[in-house]
């Protein structure tokens, strides 16, 4: 939808965390004397009480909080849907005539400058980071949004045809997109957020709107190892670009890989995406070695905790599915010897991870629950009546560490990679890994204290 489309329309900000309060402060900035609906499940006293001042002063904002907010959408003809609130659960309040758009349409739809989408089921955030300081160290005008933390709306209109903007998108922005960006880097596709979505179906056809609508001046950025991406090439107008694990060579003619700070295989290819991002904007190979020397590893993400009595401790707590673990275990190698995993159910399909489990030289297994811990130990038992490891199924993060520093030998590694959302205990996955941070580095330098 265009900008100019939205001077007669009535709007409604459906969802007003981070992003729909950004498109508030947009729309105010376009529209001063428009009326502006707001509507969010959350009462108005849970708001912050910077905003609660914000929305006070505003005369011309109509506000619906609490329980009944979705029966506001029958009084207005455009939803800017916050990604948070799926469709399925908007559709019933729907008159015949009420469009839904989002920030994201909105941005792809007026953006004046270079868009480069990414995307993925995991490594987006990375990749898009990378991106951005290799494209920065290169000197061009680069901006890192999206899904990273950054709402896009206020950003849109200060934008420059100049400019490029490294756009992280989600399935949840990607879905009912009818506007790929210019350059679209899709990395992988694993089963996700199917409590979000009705099945992988829908999550896949989400995912692939990244690049379902480019062009043939538009260049596809693809993880060639990854069946559905093939298949998204095969159909896509827009000009190839591949990468994948027989392409690595390409990687080693840039940086060695002793030289690049992110673990595993899995970041090799991360980081051969953001290459071939960097080399299509003719970035000098030095310059795209520089940015990957001095690339600091985004937090919950392989990170490195420290050593504390002796054990190593790295959060994974970004490692919502499966795949994820199963690739953290293969990056660490086999001096892990506990994991702590489990979390909230998504539905789907554990029997990667648990093969990794059983030929990975772990110990001791501990369990956030409850959860999927349960059914992931079940199956395991399953498997192999003999040499298991050890299980724990603890209710708190705070008994999954002193286990940990329990059971865990010296000079080995305790890895959170929990393979599965946060929300069984935590609000989000950041929360579940600050404070697993938190609690290693109190009870490591404690022990330091006494011992």
């Amino acid at each position: 939808m265009r900008l100019d489309e939205l001077k007669n329309k009535r709007i409604l900000i459906l969802g007003f965390g981070k992003e729909g309060e950004d498109s508030f402060l947009a729309l105010r900035k376009l529209f001063p004397e428009k009326v502006l609906g707001i509507a969010d499940k959350m009462g108005f006293k849970e708001l912050s009480k910077g905003t609660q001042k914000l929305l006070k002063l505003d005369k011309k904002a109509k506000l619906y909080f609490g329980k009944d907010y979705l029966r506001a959408l029958k009084n207005y003809d455009l939803i800017i849907k916050t990604p948070g609130i799926s469709l399925s659960t908007v559709k019933p309040f729907l008159r015949k005539n009420i469009k839904i758009t989002s920030q994201t349409e909105i941005f792809l739809k007026n953006c004046p400058g270079i868009i480069i989408g990414v995307t993925g089921t995991k490594g987006k955030g990375t990749v898009a980071s990378l991106i951005f300081q290799i494209l920065k160290g290169g000197g061009l005008k680069a901006r890192l949004i999206g899904n990273i933390g950054k709402p896009v709306f206020q950003t849109l209109l200060k934008a420059r045809a100049e400019e490029i903007f490294v756009f992280e998108l989600s399935s949840h922005q990607l879905q009912n997109l009818k506007k790929s960006s210019q350059i679209a880097v899709f990395l992988n596709l694993w089963p996700a957020h199917l409590d979000y979505f009705r099945n992988f179906k829908e999550y896949q056809r989400a995912k692939e709107n990244i690049a379902r609508y480019q062009t043939k001046k538009d260049f596809f950025i693809y993880n060639v190892d990854e069946k559905p991406l093939r298949k998204i090439a095969k159909s896509s107008k827009a000009q190839k670009i591949p990468f994948g694990i027989k392409k690595l060579g390409e990687l080693a003619k840039i940086i060695p890989q002793k030289e690049i700070p992110l673990k595993g295989k899995f970041n090799l290819l991360n980081v051969l995406a953001a290459v071939k991002v960097g080399e299509l904007f003719n970035v000098k190979a030095s310059k795209i070695r520089q940015a990957i020397k001095s690339f600091k590893p985004l937090a919950h993400r392989l990170e490195f905790v420290g050593k504390y009595r002796g054990i190593v401790f790295y959060n994974d707590s970004i490692a919502t599915v499966p795949q994820a673990t199963v690739a953290a275990l293969d990056g660490l190698g086999d001096r892990v010897r506990t994991l702590i995993l489990g979390g909230s159910d998504s539905k789907v399909d554990f029997s990667a991870l648990i093969k990794r489990i059983l030929k990975s030289n772990l110990k001791t297994l501990i369990f956030l629950s409850p959860g999927t811990g349960e059914q992931i130990w079940q199956k395991i038992t399953t498997f192999r009546k003999t040499n298991l490891a050890n299980a724990f199924f603890v209710s708190s993060m705070k008994e999954a560490v002193k286990k940990a520093f329990q059971s865990t030998e010296r000079g080995k590694i305790c890895l959170l990679s929990p393979a599965a959302p946060s929300f069984n205990l935590f609000r989000d996955y950041q929360e579940r890994g600050d404070l697993f941070k938190k609690l290693v580095r109190k009870y490591g330098h404690r022990a330091k204290k006494t011992s």
